[in-house]
């Protein structure tokens, strides 16, 4: 065991010098970006620029919310909690760099700030993939099992998942981080994106890199399918059992609960699956940069939005707050 160990991280250690040894060797990289000095684009600019910002704002609030307000100290809101700070670090990971390179003019970016785009980008993309899973349990126990639900949802099980998601996302982006960032790439060095991400990266390289490609194809399907596969699982057992319910008043109010995760779900998953799972000979850069436009700046966006308006719980608590600070103004 010991053995094996060492050899992992020797081994760890020998590709994190030869990365770093590319990183020194390399120049910078040219990010085209996603908008051109035109009256429509400079429009379209301050447009994604107001929705980030609303969309920071949102996230934020909805984190403060749940962790100020003692009614909203459950399972649930604590995995939503995390949402709205993976949405928050994700925004703040891609668009404060397209915006500053818009505006300057200077769109280069350092092999080590490229790989660190792409870690925190996995990184939360992935533990995202499996936040959203962690929720649809939530809503699974609370509609099938009520009675048990302080048992099967408890908050060591809570703590669990939200760890594991983080986890297995930043495995997942240090993995394709380094592995991305040890090709060697050619003299071309401009990226056909607003952002440093994998599979357009990897295009420059000047190496083989099809085993790349396919191991990063397999990873990227068991890191969407998994956690969708227990997604359907979860919400086929909840309409089952929403069927059976004699109540219309119980079946609204079930369909009510999960309604709001299933939007979050297809918004995300349905961007995420146009991205990663198409073969190559399909992908082209104008589409991929919408894509990846929608769900790394719009769907951050509408997740406090389809929370906040579609619950009663969260809209209260903004009235408290609200209410709080008008009493210490006056």
């Amino acid at each position: 065991m010991m053995k094996a160990l060492s050899s992992v991280s020797s081994f760890a250690v020998s590709l994190l010098f030869e990365i770093m040894n590319i990183w020194n060797t390399t120049s910078d990289f040219i990010l085209l970006g996603l908008f051109n000095h035109t009256g429509a684009h400079l429009f379209l600019f301050v447009m994604v620029l107001t929705i980030t910002f609303t969309s920071v704002v949102g996230n934020a609030l909805m984190f403060f919310l749940i962790h100020q307000d003692a009614r909203l100290h459950t399972p649930m809101y604590f995995l939503l909690s995390q949402l709205s700070l993976m949405d928050m670090v994700l925004v703040s990971t891609i668009v404060p760099k397209m915006a500053a390179d818009y505006l300057t003019g200077q769109k280069s970016i350092s092999p080590a700030g490229c790989g660190l785009q792409i870690f925190f980008f996995m990184s939360l993309g992935g533990g995202e993939c499996f936040l959203l899973a962690a929720m649809s349990y939530d809503r699974y126990v609370a509609v099938c099992h009520p009675l048990r639900y302080p048992v099967l949802m408890s908050w060591q099980l809570c703590l669990r998942m939200t760890m594991g998601s983080w986890f297995l996302g930043a495995a997942d982006g240090l993995m394709q981080a380094a592995a991305t960032m040890s090709f060697p790439f050619c003299n071309a060095h401009e990226i056909n994106h607003f952002f440093c991400e994998a599979p357009t990266l990897v295009r420059l390289a000047c190496a083989d890199t099809v085993v790349f490609e396919y191991v990063m194809y397999i990873c990227c399907v068991l890191m969407l399918l998994v956690p969708f596969s227990l997604i359907l699982i979860s919400y086929s057992l909840i309409l089952a059992a929403v069927l059976q319910m004699c109540s219309r008043e119980a079946r609204k109010k079930a369909f009510a609960t999960c309604s709001s995760h299933v939007c979050v779900v297809g918004l995300f998953y349905g961007a995420a699956i146009f991205i990663y799972m198409r073969p190559k000979s399909y992908r082209l850069a104008n589409h991929d940069k919408v894509v990846s436009a929608f769900y790394t700046i719009f769907t951050p966006l509408l997740n406090p939005i389809i929370y906040s308006l579609r619950n009663s719980e969260v809209k209260g608590a903004l009235r408290k707050c609200m209410r709080q600070c008008a009493a210490l103004k006056s």
